[in-house]
Order: structure tokens, then sequence, then C-alpha cells
């Protein structure tokens, strides 16, 4: 079965390691679900390619380039995403995801395409199955260009990280509150509006080369004369404009640097360190706000797109008024964390800026530089102009004791808390931690300044 678009031999091609497929034979049983699913969202057939061989990779005998080539050659690359796909020693990630990335990239529709909603998509749409550590993130990223946006089918609950079954016998139990059907049904969608965005601007292609096609020819007597009339226009648009240029001296206007820091998803394995994950978020965006160039909103306008499932980064932009956007992830595992930041321009997506951070925690410095170095590179990106002053205070040690500034960052979760659901005990709680932090640090201004908020808020309740 061809492709919905002449050229191209597959609509998806399925790129997965074989081992993911034995036992419960997960891979199998997403296909069937998905070609379901498919048959329902689309009028017309669309081909997959799945091959169900029960090793990695092509017999000796066979070609690989040859063989693959014209397989890859397909609209949308589907990688199952486990925690044994992204190996540099694999057959998918090599010969599939890195060969489909490369020949995409310089294809007729390049990777990334404009969907018919307005945002930007690439053709590479991740379903991802296990929670990735640290090293195989930063192997997919640096591959895919950013931040891992994909589909989960992820079951997580603390100890287990297994992909998500057709038929859970406890389905409420899973951390991510994700649904397989449901999950399904995201896939379909996803390459609906993908398939839907290239067929746009094939057509849009068509429509412009039909157009340069019909074009009537010059009678010669009518062309001298467009001619001449040309040159003179092109002459006095030339004096005008030599005129005007000299005496505007105005400089061209830029993006206001408005920014939104939005909540930090916490990939940690236990949900007890999200307090450590949103003390970070929190530190960078009091950061940005020291910087005079900026309009940083506050964390209370941010705090409504909590959820992974929140909305897009256009839609979020346009109901919070700001021309760039933060998103970050992390996870925390003992005394180690690993932390990954990107910058977006927000109308369409655009990834100005990213970094990925792995780090032991040694003293207080392992986290606060951090803090510092992100926001000083936004500042970099967006050029805006940072006085020595502003970079004092940006660069500042409130406290070197570790075991205080932990308990400072556990008393902002509940003081954050509080100022959701307003519950008393959050509020008790928070002032605890507070004096917990002062204990190891009597110094620890930060910790005076969140018990004086708390004393504040109990004398008018």
């Amino acid at each position: 079965m061809a492709s919905l678009i002449p050229g191209y031999e597959y609509d998806i091609f399925i790129s997965y390691r074989q081992k993911d497929n034995k036992g419960d034979r997960w891979v199998s049983e997403f296909v069937d679900a998905l070609k379901t699913e498919l048959e329902s969202t689309f009028k017309e057939e669309i081909s997959v390619y799945f091959d169900i061989n029960l090793h990695d990779g092509l017999l000796e005998t066979h070609d690989v380039d040859a063989s693959l080539k014209d397989k890859l050659k397909c609209l949308i690359f589907i990688p199952i995403i486990s925690r044994t796909y992204c190996d540099p020693k694999s057959f998918a990630w090599d010969h599939e995801f890195n060969a489909f990335v490369e020949q995409a990239s310089q294809d007729q529709f390049e990777l990334k395409i404009k969907l018919p909603n307005g945002n930007v998509a690439s053709r590479v749409l991740p379903v991802q199955i296990h929670e990735l550590d640290a090293e195989d993130r930063k192997i997919i990223e640096s591959e895919h260009g950013g931040f891992l946006r994909g589909i989960e089918f992820i079951y997580k609950e603390p100890g287990v990280n297994r992909p998500l079954m057709a038929n859970e016998d406890h389905p409420d139990n899973n951390l991510n509150k994700t649904f397989y059907r449901n999950q399904i049904n995201k896939v379909a969608n996803a390459v609906s509006e993908i398939i839907g965005g290239l067929k746009n601007q094939l057509s849009d292609r068509n429509v412009g080369s039909k157009d340069i096609a019909e074009e009537k020819p010059f009678n010669r007597k009518v062309q001298k004369s467009r001619f001449i009339a040309g040159t003179l226009i092109l002459l006095a648009l030339i004096i005008a404009g030599y005129f005007i240029l000299s005496r505007l001296k105005k400089p061209t206007e830029q993006l206001e640097k408005s920014i939104a820091i939005l909540p930090f998803i916490n990939d940690s394995p236990v949900d007890s360190n999200k307090y450590f994950i949103n003390g970070i978020m929190e530190e960078v965006l009091n950061n940005l706000q020291k910087i005079k160039d900026f309009r940083v909103l506050s964390r209370t306008s941010t705090d409504q797109y909590k959820d992974k499932d929140r909305s897009t980064v256009p839609e979020i932009a346009k109901k919070l008024n700001v021309n760039y956007i933060v998103e970050g992830s992390g996870q925390k595992y003992g005394n180690k964390f690993v932390l990954r930041v990107q910058l977006l321009v927000a109308k369409n997506e655009r990834h100005i800026w990213g970094k990925s951070y792995d780090r032991e925690i040694l003293q207080t410095s392992d986290i606060i530089n951090i803090q510092s170095e992100i926001a000083q590179a936004i500042a970099a990106e967006l050029n805006a102009v940072i006085t020595p002053e502003e970079k004092q205070l940006i660069e500042k040690k409130t406290t070197t004791n570790l075991t205080a500034y932990d308990f400072y960052q556990q008393g902002e979760e509940e003081r954050n808390k509080y100022n959701d659901n307003t519950n008393k005990q959050d509020l008790i709680r928070a002032a605890e931690l507070y004096r917990e932090s002062l204990k190891y640090d009597s110094t620890f201004a930060k910790a005076y300044v969140g018990l004086a908020w708390v004393y504040q808020i109990k004398h008018y309740l």
C-alpha cells in the first residue's frame, strides 16, 4: 500500500527494539490498536510499516542501506522509546532513528512542519513506554534537536516503571493518570495533524506552480512598455528611499522581553522530590525578575499550567500576553539531580536555547550556580542588559548550609500549597520548616522572610 502523498513508500514507520516486543508483545498490540484507531480517524487507508522480526536488524546477507532506504521514506516516524531504545549500538537507533532524521531533514517537507492550527511539529512522533534516565534523555534530545515531546504510555507507581497496558487491573493507581485508550487516540490525532500539515504544504506549493504555469506570455510591445515603466518606478523609489532613510534614525522595533516560566515537570520517581524541582523553577523566576530589561510573570500567573497535559505554548503565551516561554523538567535521585531547561519563542515554539544539567549536590553552590547560570543564559540569548548590580544580586549566595537550604525549599513548597488551597496545615508545616532551616543557619535571610510571611498571614486569620 502506497503513501497518501506520492513519492513516499509509507505514511508511518514504526521503529522499536525487538526485545521490547517479547513477553506481552506490547509493540504488536500497540500497532494493532493504532491501526484500528487510524481507520476511524481517516477516510483514506493509512499505510504502516512494522517489521515483526524476532531480532534487531537485517540479516548479514542484506544490504542495510538499500533495504531500509525506501521503507524509511515515510511521512511520520514513530519510535517506541524504551529503556533499551536509546542505544548508539542498536540497529533501530543507528539505522532507523538517526537515518530518518537525516533523510527527512533533506526531503521536500523537512523534519519540522507547520500544522493546520499554526503550531510547528516534528515528523518524529515518539511513543514513550518508560521513564528514561538522564543519559538516555541526553542522547535522544541531542539527536532530536530539543525536548522529547512524545505521547506517554507509562504506568507509574512508587518503584514501578513499565509500559501502560491496554487492560490495566487498577488504572486509577497510575500516578500519570493516563488511560491506554485515550493515549492511542492522541497518537492517531497527532498523526492526523501532521499529515494535514504536509498536505497543506504540498497544496500551497502546487497552487504556486500552477499560477506560474498558467501565466500568459507577454506581448513584445507590452513587455517593453512595462520594462520602461518598471525602471522609472524603481528609480523613483530609490530616490525617495534615500531621502526617507536619511531622515529616519529610529531603530527597528523589537519584541518586548516578556517571559512566562511554566512550572517545571517533576520527573523524579517519587513525588516527595517535587519541592526541589519547584524550588529551582521559582529561583530562576526570581533571578529573571531582578533584570529590569525583562517583564516576568509571577508564579501565581503560571501555576495553572502545572500538568503535563497543559495547553500548547502559543495558546498559553496568548492567554498570558508574553513573547517568550521557559519550560523545564528535572529529577532528583538522592544527592544527584538532572535538569533540562529550554527557551522558546511563544508564537511558533521556535527553540532559542536549551541545556541539560547533571549535578551531584555537595554544597549549596551546586544548586544556586545553575539557577544563576540559567537566568544569565536567557538574558544573553535575548540581548537583555544586566547591570553589575543585577548580576551581583543574581549570583548572591544566600546560605552556604545545604541542610538549611533544603529545609527552606520544603518550606516554600508548603507555602505555595497554602496559596493554592488555604489549608492551615500547610501554613503550620511551612513555619516548622522555616524554623528548621534557621536552626542550621541563623543568618539565612530568606528563611526569616518566609517565617515573617507566615506570621503575617496568621495575623489576618
